[in-house]
């Protein structure tokens, strides 16, 4: 009888999935890129303001926060190779993305919503908030473009 330990790795990976650098220059894998710089600039931008409503931004810093953090481990995963031990691990990605796409667009209106109740007060701030608003809604976009793209590849 065979002592029980793990599982040996499965090859079950795609074989279009390229592994090293050559992976940002892929379809649905060059967007990890623009979603971890868009994704940082936006909760960057969120904590530098004055949180005038600290629900509405409390939910755009978590949102960016661990979105930029899990997008993180998904893009380090596939820069080692780790997803070639699992065979469902693009459908994982590609609900990932789409569940933080969703996410990202209540975020996003949420932050849009801040920019506009902080527009009569301080302009400085009224402008960090506006760029805010314009990096979550455009890593809204890539997230949403990401799961697409996957689920179809």
């Amino acid at each position: 009888m065979a002592a029980p330990g793990p599982p040996p790795p499965t090859s079950h990976a795609p074989p279009d999935v390229p592994s090293g650098l050559a992976l940002f220059l892929t379809t649905p894998f060059a967007f990890f890129l623009p979603e971890l710089v868009f994704g940082f600039w936006v909760w960057v931008l969120v904590s530098a303001t004055h949180v005038a409503n600290p629900l509405l931004q409390g939910w755009v810093l978590y949102v960016s926060l661990t979105s930029f953090l899990i997008s993180l481990m998904f893009l380090l995963s596939y820069l080692i190779g780790f997803y070639k031990r699992y065979e469902s691990w693009r459908v994982l990605d590609s609900l990932y993305h789409g569940t933080t796409g969703i996410l990202y667009m209540s975020a996003a209106v949420l932050q849009a919503h801040a920019t506009i109740v902080s527009e009569d007060k301080d302009l400085g701030n009224y402008m960090t908030n506006t760029a805010a608003t314009f990096f979550a809604f455009i890593t809204t976009l890539l997230y949403v473009l990401h799961a697409f793209s996957i689920y179809y590849h």
